[in-house]
């Protein structure tokens, strides 16, 4: 179970690394968007995206 956590960490400083090396003024521009968002709206996308992660963990887990 720690192995899949670790790998999932890594996986995901990977991919966030990868959004900043490769597009950095689009980050930005993201930023300036979600500013835009009233509190509400950007919290239920977090949690939505909290369940979709939890979803796709719990299906890696069945599937391996």
């Amino acid at each position: 179970m720690i192995e899949a956590i670790i790998l999932a960490a890594g996986l995901v400083l990977v991919i966030e690394g990868l959004v900043y090396a490769l597009a950095p003024s689009l980050v930005e521009q993201l930023l300036e968007a979600l500013k835009e968002l009233p509190l509400d709206l950007r919290r239920k996308v977090g949690l939505i995206v909290v369940a979709l992660g939890v979803g796709l963990v719990w299906l890696a887990q069945i599937i391996g």
